[in-house]
């Protein structure tokens, strides 16, 4: 069995929900706190074992590349100056470039979140991979990744990263999973099903976040493509449903003792840098005092 040692990013969206923002900032650019969206997304899959990050990318995401690119001269210099005050600040910088190859596609193609898979499939070969998006992430521990990673090496089979239903509206934005448990946490995945309605849902299971496909789901996006007409787009979910009626096995892996964040809308992007101002060490209880000061009556 080959080692996952390959991740996707698809990164090539507008970010429309955060205009005016986005307008010259790509989303994924966004902080949290002190760290774009998208580090947090890189961290983690290098703390699971990756090493060559392809992120799929348009015209307007050049700040992207920069921010893992080698920091440049001037700054490197200027933070020199300081001496030991800015001296972590100095290994940060540096050390961002270094976590992994990166790797940059401009996509091409129908729109469709099965797209940048094709676009970088001459680069993944024949060997599994991680396919994750760029502003959302589960922090647990283990890592949503390493869980998947675990589960592949067990089963041989793609995984889905799943968290349960919270409330009705999930039903209405996710993809769900229906099939026989193989544990309590993992399902041998019969139907998927996108955005069913609670009344519908074939499980509380929603498939979110991340996903670790072999690379037999090009063949499927292929077929996928060539039935597709005009005008529609291409879902990595036509591919899977492809695979499950040839009897392809398919898991949906519940992310054990983790919390979700979804950075995508402004309202959880909002929550999300809340939640990591409190708990920021640089910041030492001061954003927590300021927000038991504000009066929110």
């Amino acid at each position: 069995m080959k080692k996952v040692t390959k991740a996707v990013i698809p990164a090539a969206g507008f970010g429309t929900r955060f205009l005016p923002q986005t307008k010259a900032m790509p989303k994924e650019m966004l902080p949290i706190v002190d760290k774009p969206v998208i580090q947090y997304v890189v961290e983690e899959l290098v703390e699971a074992g990756i090493k060559d990050i392809f992120i799929v990318t348009g015209y307007h995401k050049r700040t992207i590349e920069d921010h893992f690119d080698a920091p440049n001269l001037d700054l490197i210099e200027n933070l020199r100056m300081a001496g030991e005050k800015k001296k972590h600040l100095l290994e940060e910088v540096e050390k961002i470039s270094n976590l992994a190859n990166f790797v940059y596609v401009r996509q091409k193609g129908p729109y469709g979140n099965g797209t940048p898979l094709l676009n970088v499939r001459h680069l993944i070969g024949n060997e599994p991979f991680i396919y994750t998006w760029s502003d959302d992430f589960i922090v647990a521990e283990p890592s949503r990744f390493r869980q998947l990673i675990t589960t592949y090496e067990k089963y041989g089979c793609t995984c889905l990263g799943s968290i349960r239903a919270k409330k009705d509206s999930d039903y209405d934005h996710y993809g769900f999973a229906g099939g026989k448990h193989l544990t309590p946490s993992i399902i041998d995945v019969e139907t998927i099903i996108e955005k069913p309605g609670k009344e519908n849902s074939p499980s509380d299971l929603a498939n979110v976040s991340g996903f670790l496909f072999t690379p037999d789901i090009f063949e499927y996006l292929d077929r996928a493509l060539e039935s597709l007409e005009d005008e529609n787009e291409l879902y990595y979910n036509n591919a899977l449903n492809l695979m499950l009626a040839d009897k392809k096995r398919i898991l949906a892996v519940e992310i054990k003792g983790g919390k979700y964040y979804d950075t995508g809308n402004k309202l959880e992007y909002l929550k999300t840098v809340v939640e990591f101002a409190l708990k920021h060490k640089d910041l030492n209880g001061e954003f927590k005092k300021y927000l038991a000061s504000l009066d929110l009556k």
